[in-house]
């Protein structure tokens, strides 16, 4: 399964389904999924706390999915290192 990480934390990763899973803070995780009507990450049959799940629609817009993948990866980055 493919992932990225930062001090131990991954922020990003695909599921079997080939489905991207990115990890928010929780306020922007909620507001995310709210603009996007997405739902909770799902791997291995289990939901993982603090990842939604990309819609397809936004794979059209690499830009604006850069800036969401930036933001994942600077939240991690704001946790302590493992």
């Amino acid at each position: 399964m493919p992932y990225t990480s930062a001090n131990g934390h991954m922020f990003s990763l695909l599921n079997k389904a080939g489905e991207l899973g990115i990890r928010l803070s929780k306020e922007s995780g909620e507001k995310f999924m709210e603009q996007y009507q997405t739902t909770r990450f799902k791997s291995h049959g289990a939901f993982m706390r603090g990842y939604v799940l990309i819609p397809e629609q936004l794979f059209d817009n690499m830009r604006l999915l850069s800036q969401y993948l930036e933001e994942a990866h600077q939240y991690v980055l704001s946790l302590d290192p493992k």
